[in-house]
């Protein structure tokens, strides 16, 4: 690999390893409940931005990595990964148009497709947990979205160009 084609995969690269850092960061009990999808949010991203070079091939990878980290069903979360990240590749050009607003809306439409994915595969797993680690995410994924939507196109504009 080239070094120009290896510095304009850094940024994705290092956010994703960013995002799979602040998902497996120990919290308090009382807000673990509440931890945001950060490798969700940051593959929304990705693969709207960039749908070409960072898609659905990625997000089983990092989905595979998340489930090794986290000690859960192998591809569980790489299957969830892979839906959304599909959704999104599949309409990216309509959401990069969207006001945030309505793509704060629309992520809140994946992050709950993904939770009810995970929902679905642990009930067939025979896995129970509380409401709130399943709507939890959702809501403050959703009200981080904006902010990590910005932060994000920052960084992706100072970034050499390509993907």
């Amino acid at each position: 690999m080239s070094r120009e084609r290896a510095s304009r995969r850094l940024p994705v690269i290092v956010t994703l390893l960013v995002g799979l850092m602040l998902t497996i960061m120990p919290l308090p009990e009382s807000a673990e409940a509440f931890r945001p999808d950060w490798l969700a949010l940051v593959a929304i991203f990705w693969a709207m931005q960039l749908p070409r070079t960072w898609s659905v091939g990625t997000a089983w990878i990092i989905g595979v990595v998340l489930d090794v980290s986290h000690g859960t069903l192998l591809g569980q979360h790489a299957l969830a990964l892979c839906v959304i990240v599909f959704i999104t590749v599949r309409f990216h050009l309509l959401m990069r148009v969207f006001p945030l607003l309505q793509l704060s809306a629309t992520v809140f439409a994946l992050l709950a497709l993904y939770q009810f994915l995970l929902f679905w595969i642990n009930g067939v797993a025979g896995v129970n947990a509380p409401a709130a680690t399943y709507w939890g995410p959702v809501i403050t994924g959703t009200l981080i979205w904006p902010f990590l939507y910005m932060f994000l196109s920052g960084v992706r504009y100072r970034a050499p160009a390509g993907g």
